[in-house]
């Protein structure tokens, strides 16, 4: 009879190496059968049928094994997961998916749709929007109607009704609560009869991408960086040198009640585990926000958000926490190839702090032809403390400005 040990003994000799390196503080410790061997890992993937455990190692690869090498414990873990699919840009397939995304240059001035829906061939190509008010959105869709034939004339059909896409989904959560999930039109952005840049953004890359696209948006207003939003690998870059103070897994973000109640009923990091966790759940059912599709791609995030920094957050370590938050997000998403681009508040000259924070983290070398950040004072009215007084050509203009960047990166 075989050691039923003896698998987890071979596992932990080729982990040696990357358990002395890990360096992720929120990778469990996970332990063999027989309490003898443990190493650090991120749960990636579970199949309750086959039992097979797939767990992300801190140099950024999956090892796989099956449970029954595992301790008690860790097979009770297993189990209060439940079926974990490991995203599709996590393997090489989709990698080389990402590589080969036919993306067309978009003119300046949009054409209408052309009504028909998408090559469902193709992975979705999902796109995660993240921020705080700004990206929440309050655009006044009425005051949108009124100069949409003049000025973004593909939102309106020939008879002046609201086109929409039938080739990009417009999902949004806010305090993990679903609002709105239908096809993308600007008729209702955001569930409420208001819309933010998520319509610019989602008309440019649905004319650039030959392929179903998702605009999955998950924030809350007033909500810093530095403070609600502070990302997993940040270490004493928050408010006061704050550090992230969550504990949930990578590839299941939650609201840990742990750390709610030690830090009286909030703690550094949780609008992200929260607004992180929305989005995850969500793509574990895919067809439900994307109807028909079978597979995805993180492609992308979009960030607008900074008001509250000033306040709640740290402006001085905001490049440096643009940082992390776009590591994490790529790790979170298991979307290596992703790009990020996040705009500049409306008020904002260049050299504010916050804009010049923003483009110091654009501007990093590890960043070159992934990040890049629209400057959003030339199109703004406004102030986006006053939610640019639901200024519609504000969101519009920002939107498209954002779109066309993150176009521009992913033809890159």
């Amino acid at each position: 009879m075989k050691n039923p040990i003896h698998p987890m003994k071979i596992l932990i000799q080729a982990l040696a190496i990357f358990s002395l390196t890990a360096s992720h503080v929120h990778a469990r410790t996970w332990t063999s059968a027989d309490g003898t061997k443990t190493f650090e890992g991120e749960l990636a993937s579970y199949d309750p049928a086959t039992g097979m455990v797939g767990v992300n190692l801190a140099n950024g690869k999956m090892m796989k094994f099956a449970q029954k090498v595992l301790s008690e414990a860790d097979i009770t873990f297993l189990g209060e997961q439940g079926k974990m699919e490991a995203p599709a840009a996590n393997t090489s397939s989709a990698d080389k998916a990402a590589a080969s995304l036919d993306v067309k240059a978009v003119p300046g001035v949009l054409p209408d749709p052309d009504g028909k829906e998408a090559d469902m061939s193709k992975p979705v190509q999902v796109f995660i929007m993240m921020g705080q008010s700004n990206m929440l959105g309050f655009g006044n869709a009425g005051q949108l109607k009124g100069v949409a034939a003049e000025k973004y004339p593909y939102i309106l059909d020939d008879g002046g009704n609201w086109n929409v896409r039938k080739d990009v989904r417009n999902t949004f959560f806010c305090m993990a609560a679903l609002r709105y999930n239908d096809w993308l039109t600007a008729e209702n952005g955001n569930g409420s009869g208001k819309f933010g840049p998520e319509i610019g953004i989602g008309n440019y890359l649905g004319h650039a991408i030959d392929a179903p696209v998702l605009m999955l948006k998950s924030c809350v207003g007033n909500r810093a960086l530095g403070w609600d939003l502070l990302p997993p690998s940040a270490v004493g870059t928050g408010k006061n040198g704050q550090s992230y103070q969550g504990d949930s897994e990578s590839s299941n973000r939650k609201v840990s009640e742990e750390a709610k109640a030690k830090n009286g009923g909030w703690y550094a990091g949780l609008q992200y585990d929260q607004d992180v966790g929305a989005a995850q759940t969500a793509l574990k059912d895919l067809a439900t926000y994307y109807p028909g599709a079978t597979k995805f791609q993180v492609a992308g995030f979009f960030w607008w958000q900074g008001e509250a920094d000033p306040a709640k957050g740290n402006v001085e370590t905001y490049d440096k926490n643009l940082a992390f938050l776009f590591n994490d997000l790529k790790k979170d998403f298991n979307a290596p190839n992703a790009k990020f681009v996040c705009a500049t508040m409306g008020e904002h000259d260049k050299n504010a702090p916050l804009a010049q924070k923003m483009f110091a983290f654009a501007e990093n070398p590890e960043f070159k032809d992934k990040a890049a950040v629209f400057f959003s004072k030339p199109v703004s009215k406004g102030s986006g403390n006053s939610h640019y007084g639901g200024d519609a050509e504000t969101y519009m203009n920002v939107g498209e400005g954002m779109g066309q960047a993150m176009v521009e990166l992913l033809t890159k």
